[in-house]
């Protein structure tokens, strides 16, 4: 039997470890990171710590299996993890980066995003930014995967969004993830901007 649950802070090694099993565009990318909590200290621990009721986790087997975490306010979250979450990370892995611990340009990446002074969205650049406030992250173990599992921790997320009144949502992903792609569409996701990368992707709430 699986639920869906707000998270708490004994989720936390449960949200590290799943950040890294599905950290390659969906895939294990444990063997590209030589810390196994560095992808999870950019991409999920912040998040529990900075808004723990815009977090939620898939339970099944007595254990997290996926979770949805978000920031209401993108700017807002930017600039906190600027003033708060980023410095001491920033003394613990500090640069220029040893070789022994940079295991993969994946790894290599998410040590210079630790160092790079995030850039707040610029209405004028970004004009979806109004109408798409919060952004989200969500990850869910292959086992859990295909169920209906996603849905339900979309459902959750959004109620919460909903009664806050944020009037809608965004998310990045990369082109190559095509089943992510398509999951997103049959959310009800549309394209707000394409890159390089991939898309940001966006609803209304």
């Amino acid at each position: 039997m699986a639920i869906v649950r707000n998270a708490v802070e004994s989720d936390l090694p449960y949200l590290y470890e799943i950040c890294l099993k599905t950290g390659d565009s969906g895939k294990d990318a444990t063997d590209l990171f030589h810390d196994p909590y560095l992808l999870g200290q950019y991409y999920a621990a912040p998040y529990l710590f900075h808004d723990r009721g815009l977090c939620f986790v898939l339970e099944a087997e007595y254990r997290p299996q996926g979770y949805i975490i978000a920031a209401a306010d993108t700017t807002e979250f930017r600039c906190w993890m600027e003033r708060l979450w980023l410095p001491p990370l920033r003394l613990r892995y500090p640069k220029p980066f040893p070789k022994e611990i940079v295991k993969s340009k994946n790894e290599e990446a998410i040590l210079n995003h630790l160092h790079t002074v995030a850039i707040l969205p610029d209405p004028q650049l970004t004009p979806w930014i109004v109408d798409h406030p919060a952004h989200l992250h969500i990850d869910l173990l292959p086992a859990m995967q295909g169920q209906g599992f996603g849905r339900e921790l979309m459902k959750a997320l959004f109620a919460e969004l909903g009664r806050r009144g944020i009037p809608g949502v965004h998310l990045g992903v990369g082109a190559g993830n095509q089943g992510a792609v398509a999951f997103y569409h049959k959310m009800g996701f549309t394209v707000l901007q394409e890159a390089p990368w991939g898309f940001t992707l966006g609803q209304l709430i």
